[in-house]
């Protein structure tokens, strides 16, 4: 458990880093992520919006392509850190992408404002994911 706790805040510590790189000009909220995998490595994202509102990327999505670019396939821990007053869950369309690497998942949702923690399994707050 000892463990846990040190991987979780060593990947709020490395996406609260990067957070100031988020592009958010139409929502105004930044969010960073960064990914634990079953080889023990860390991959970072941001989320990156855009004026058509569709094409925005969220930062755990942009965490996963790099996770999967550099040939890894299992995230263990997923951490979501926000400067929101409020820790934010994952959207639909990045657990059904979490999901299909790996639907028990941790994730760890944080808000750097409140300083607030929360830790779920992504097949807590994900009952059911797409599949073929």
């Amino acid at each position: 458990m000892e463990r846990l706790d040190a991987i979780i805040e060593e990947l709020i510590e490395k996406a609260k880093n990067i957070l100031r790189h988020s592009y958010a000009p139409y929502s105004g909220i930044h969010v960073s992520s960064a990914i634990y995998t079953d080889k023990g490595n860390i991959y970072l994202g941001v989320n990156v919006e855009n004026s058509s509102y569709g094409l925005t990327i969220c930062a755990e999505r942009s965490a996963i392509a790099s996770m999967v670019s550099n040939g890894e396939r299992k995230p263990l821990i997923v951490a979501i850190i926000t400067d929101y007053p409020q820790p934010i869950p994952p959207c639909g369309a990045c657990r059904q992408v979490i999901a299909e690497f790996n639907e028990d998942t941790v994730i760890v949702m944080y808000s750097i404002k409140s300083k607030v923690k929360q830790i779920v399994r992504l097949s807590e707050i994900f009952k059911s994911p797409f599949k073929l």
